[in-house]
């Protein structure tokens, strides 16, 4: 299992967006998470594609983009211009989901599908043989710091049991109240990638902070 860690970028010091990106790619983080929130689909604002493309020159990093909006199709072709690597929306929306992946994937990015906590799992297989992750929140989606649900993990197991029965490479990714201890139980039901906001963003030393979170997980995959 190939384990990623993405900061969550909500939880940082907004005023320095662009040095607060830098300083986890330079402690390792393998990607930066870019919450996307319209006040529509979810009941916040955040930021849009040109702040992101505001951040590109600023960092290497791969940018995962997490479109929390209501109509992801009329806006993947802005974030795909803005430098997003990674771009995933929500099976909720109201979109075509196979039309939109397709928009996505012929830029030559990678794409995804997100699972709010009250849809069943079912939802995104059969969407599977065309995204490169799935991300169960494991919050509701649009605000952070919030408590980790736990009874979203058997939602990680079935998917996680699909994807290799179906031996497809497709990234489980986790969102919402990773710390230490939660990340484990994610990585044990079978996520690999896991989104940290609060938890990366609070530590004085980001190194360390990233280093040892990935550390963690690593050896929770290698016990599983």
């Amino acid at each position: 299992m190939n384990i990623k860690i993405s900061p969550s970028v909500l939880a940082c010091d907004l005023s320095r967006i662009g040095e607060e990106c830098a300083a986890m790619e330079k402690a390792g983080a393998h990607m930066i998470h870019l919450d996307v929130m319209d006040g529509h689909f979810v009941p916040n604002i955040s930021f849009g594609a040109p702040v992101i493309k505001s951040l590109r020159d600023k960092t290497n990093i791969i940018f995962d983009t997490h479109l929390m909006i209501s109509k992801p199709q009329d806006y993947v072709d802005d974030f795909l211009d803005a430098g997003s690597d990674i771009i995933t929306f929500h099976v909720e929306a109201d979109c075509n989901i196979e039309e939109t992946l397709k928009k996505i994937k012929l830029r030559g990015v990678k794409c995804g599908l997100v699972l709010k906590p009250a849809t069943e799992a079912e939802a995104v297989i059969p969407y599977l043989d065309m995204v490169d992750m799935v991300l169960i929140m494991t919050v509701e989606p649009g605000f952070g710091g919030q408590k980790f649900m736990a009874d979203m993990l058997p939602k990680v197991k079935e998917l996680h049991k699909e994807i290799n029965k179906r031996k497809l490479d497709v990234d489980i990714q986790i969102d919402g109240g990773i710390n230490a201890e939660t990340a484990v139980l994610a990585v044990e039901a079978g996520a690999n990638v896991l989104v940290a906001g609060s938890y990366l963003f609070a530590q004085e030393d980001y190194g360390k902070a990233v280093g040892e979170l990935y550390d963690i997980c690593t050896k929770a995959a290698k016990m599983a």
